[in-house]
């Protein structure tokens, strides 16, 4: 049964679900293998009912075996087939598979790039979600070949060479146009480079008994935003600005202005009814003269916050802050209040120089801050995504957001957005969210569901605008008008 995911899996987590239908619940597994074939030749056909030629790539495990039960009932179909293998079937219900493609007529031949050139379509089962180590040797290059020959590509499970978990490609990957994945939604399908890879991703329980998922808690969530919107557009006649929340945000430093105007706008655009900005005195008045309804105050120094804080019901900082004296100073300020806090940006760089325990705050980084943060680089944060929000966690306290594709929340559990588009490459986008979420923790949000619906605010309003003119060209302002009509939708 083809699902929407909102729930995901490891890959061992995945595995444990396997042998809990198989030894708690009866079900065979080469049943399951059998079903898993039949879902994935389902979707190709639903999907390119005009592919007539069809290359199904085999590797030796359970993943080839799923290829050969594709490849078999393609046969059956009438469809010209041919599967390429690197490694013959080794595993019990992988051989089995591979003799009743054969017995049905099957043509089986060892990995021949040449012969792709006439295909309509190919179908990657050569590794599945067992890979803990880079493409190498034949396999790296079988996918060199595969990608090179502009082919539709459907994946069987999860792309050859991408890590189930944490959706970083390990050397190489396949690059699939879309990905039927069994049993369980693979989170690596939709964090990191996942996305990008597995295309589409089509789920499928294989009618696998629903009692197996009782004990099996997922790794991360989908977010839901219908779960946290609730309250938010149910709004008493005798509401005023006041009671709307109060967000205070501080930052545009020296030439940055426009960072903490797109928080204040972005903060305003989803209900919060006074928004005040505290940035240098140089900046006020072209912050007002370009939205008049934002507050603005001069910071000289850390003294001219205190009126500001008082009024406030949360409080964000770092957005164009900067790495100065002066933005050193108004963010040891603002550390010292006990309101809510949102952090990003150059709040977040300071915060990497010294350290910090919070519970009452919510962090923002992008894998370069969090790299920082974590004292590990970029890279390393994109290895491991999930690793990295736990750390960030175990660190700081609080709520973090990390931010990319398949953006992360960690709250105590793992909650993982999948909207959003390239188009968000840009600059402001940050300085968006960051207003986004303060002007929900204003309206009385909790933290938790405050950075999950405005991530999916976010992404989606850009979704929406994308759809309107395109991704390229998008622009943080762009989706200020998206905004308000999705929160009020």
């Amino acid at each position: 049964m083809n699902q929407k995911p909102r729930l995901l899996y490891t890959a061992a987590q995945v595995r444990e679900l396997d042998r809990i239908a198989i030894e708690d619940h009866g079900v065979d597994g080469y049943l399951l293998m059998c079903r898993a074939g039949a879902a994935a030749f389902n979707v190709l056909r639903a999907r390119w009912p005009h592919a007539r030629v069809i290359k199904v790539l085999c590797g030796s495990g359970n993943n080839g075996g799923d290829g050969y039960v594709l490849a078999r009932l393609a046969v059956l179909a009438g469809l010209d087939v041919e599967v390429l293998t690197v490694g013959r079937a080794k595993s019990p219900a992988a051989i089995r598979a591979c003799k009743d493609y054969e017995d049905a007529g099957g043509r089986v031949r060892g990995f021949d790039g040449k012969v792709l050139a006439g295909s309509d379509l190919v179908v990657d089962g050569l590794l599945g979600t067992g890979l803990t180590k880079a493409l190498e040797g034949e396999y790296a290059q079988v996918a060199r070949c595969v990608n090179a020959g502009g082919k539709i590509i459907l994946g069987l499970d999860i792309p050859s060479g991408l890590n189930a978990d944490t959706g970083c490609i390990m050397g190489d990957v396949i690059r699939c146009d879309a990905t039927v994945t069994f049993i369980g939604a693979k989170l690596g399908l939709f964090t990191g480079e996942g996305p990008e890879a597995a295309g589409t991703v089509i789920v499928d329980d294989l009618d696998a008994p629903t009692a197996i998922y009782n004990g099996v808690d997922p790794a991360a969530r989908i977010i839901v935003p219908a779960v946290d919107a609730i309250g938010l557009s149910q709004r008493r006649r005798t509401l005023h600005k006041g009671l709307a929340g109060r967000v205070l945000i501080v930052g545009g430093g020296e030439g940055m202005p426009g960072s903490v105007r797109m928080s204040a706008q972005a903060a305003y655009r989803v209900g919060a009814g006074l928004v005040q900005v505290a940035t240098l005195p140089g900046h006020v008045q072209q912050i007002t003269a370009d939205c008049p309804e934002i507050m603005a105050i001069g910071a000289d120094n850390p003294a001219d916050l205190d009126g500001a804080l008082g009024q406030a019901d949360v409080v964000a900082v770092g957005p164009g802050l900067g790495t100065t004296d002066w933005a050193r100073d108004l963010l040891a300020r603002v550390l010292e209040t006990s309101l809510p806090l949102v952090v990003d940006a150059d709040a977040l760089n300071l915060l990497a120089e010294t350290g910090m325990h919070r519970d009452n705050w919510i962090l923002t980084p992008h894998p370069g801050e969090a790299g920082r943060l974590t004292g590990s680089g970029t890279s390393a944060v994109q290895a491991d995504r999930l690793e990295t929000v736990a750390t960030l966690r175990n660190l700081f306290g609080g709520i973090i957001v990390l931010k990319g594709s398949g953006t992360l929340v960690a709250d105590g559990k793992l909650w993982l957005c999948d909207r959003g588009n390239p188009g968000m490459a840009s600059g402001g986008m940050g300085d968006v969210l960051t207003g986004i979420i303060s002007g929900l923790v204003a309206q009385g949000q909790g933290l938790s569901a405050a950075a999950r619906y405005g991530v999916w605010l976010h992404a989606t309003a850009a979704d929406q605008a994308a759809r309107e003119d395109g991704e390229i060209g998008l622009m943080a302002t762009d989706l200020l008008v998206y905004l308000r009509k999705i929160i009020n939708a």
